[in-house]
């Protein structure tokens, strides 16, 4: 899996999850930092990346999508934890969510819970 990591995470998220061998960049390592969503959103597209964030805004866009194209992590406020913290949660819940993120689904990380809905998001 590949991941792009949103300007709303520390670029720490994408090296914690490079150093477990996984593909991750962070919109600063590629130059988009200060682009607009749609710029990320389709970067994620052209790449095949799984979208990482804690930018709500995401979730718009992603409810107007109608495909199943790219998936999206989202941390919810409440859910406050440093960029080793979030990794580690990418990382440990991967097995479980792996099927779901390949298909095309939105994750959201809440404090106490994951929610998984498959994209696209019906109307």
């Amino acid at each position: 899996m590949r991941f792009l990591i949103d300007n709303a995470l520390s670029p720490l998220v994408a090296e914690f999850l490079c150093n477990a061998g996984m593909d991750a960049v962070h919109v600063r390592d590629i130059g988009l930092q200060a682009e607009e969503d749609m710029v990320i959103f389709e970067k994620a597209i052209a790449e095949d990346r799984i979208l990482v964030s804690a930018d709500t805004d995401f979730g718009a866009i992603f409810a107007l999508w109608q495909y199943s194209k790219p998936s999206l992590i989202l941390f919810r406020r409440g859910t406050e934890r440093g960029p080793q913290e979030q990794a580690r949660l990418i990382i440990a819940n991967l097995p479980h969510l792996s099927e779901a993120l390949q298909k095309g689904s939105i994750a959201v990380f809440e404090q106490n819970r994951i929610r998984v809905r498959a994209l696209p998001v019906p109307s």
